[in-house]
């Protein structure tokens, strides 16, 4: 029975997401659903890719949290439109709060969209919200390990930001060997190493990000 419950409603989500995809394409908005486990630099990130392509590309964000607006706060002194879901304790976003918050973005002005789920590896990788990508972040504190205990994370992913790697050579995190790891169940995914304090590996996520925006 539950798990013809869960089918049920990530059966729903999927409707909606096709939704929120046909509203998102009609207005020429190209969608990033950024994940990734608290703390490892998801709201960081954003704030540098504004900065580096403030003036090239109009951005902007959903928040998500289970509670607070800091990061939304964040993000505002970017002048750049961001909406704030609080999920109330839900440890993902689903595609009916993206079509709520949608309805409180000017998609006209905006190129390229945001959307920061709720810290966790586990939940937000089965739902889908309309997204074009889906970015997942590991920051090197957490360790090289992660891939094997949270796998569909690292399977769904279109491109892994190995994050805070100015960190490395204070941990035992092994970039190369994670890599490898990540290739033998995903070999889609583009990996790249940056690190938000110093700038490192910036340009290369940039790069990826303005080559997807080009059209195909």
């Amino acid at each position: 029975m539950q798990a013809k419950v869960l089918k049920n409603i990530l059966s729903v989500n999927e409707e909606m997401a096709e939704r929120n995809r046909g509203v998102l394409d009609s207005k020429g908005v190209f969608v990033i659903n950024v994940m990734s486990s608290p703390g490892s630099g998801k709201t960081s990130l954003i704030l540098a890719t504004i900065r580096r392509l403030k003036g090239r590309v109009r951005i902007g964000v959903i928040e998500g949290d289970i509670s607070s607006s800091i990061d939304a706060e964040k993000v505002s002194q970017e002048q750049v439109p961001v909406v704030q879901i609080n999920t109330g304790g839900q440890c993902h976003l689903d595609a009916g709060m993206i079509n709520r918050a949608l309805d409180n973005l000017p998609l006209d002005n905006i190129d390229l969209l945001f959307i920061e789920n709720v810290g966790n590896l586990v939940c937000p990788a089965e739902f889908k919200l309309g997204e074009d990508k889906k970015a997942m972040i590991l920051s090197v504190p957490e360790g090289d390990d992660k891939i094997y205990k949270y796998p569909l994370m690292f399977t769904i992913a279109d491109v892994i930001v190995v994050n805070k790697i100015d960190l490395l050579p204070y941990t035992e995190f092994d970039l190369e060997a994670f890599s490898q790891a990540v290739k033998g169940i995903n070999q889609k995914a583009a990996i790249l190493a940056v690190s938000c304090t110093t700038g490192q590996g910036l340009e290369d996520w940039v790069s990826w990000i303005t080559s997807n925006l080009q059209p195909q």
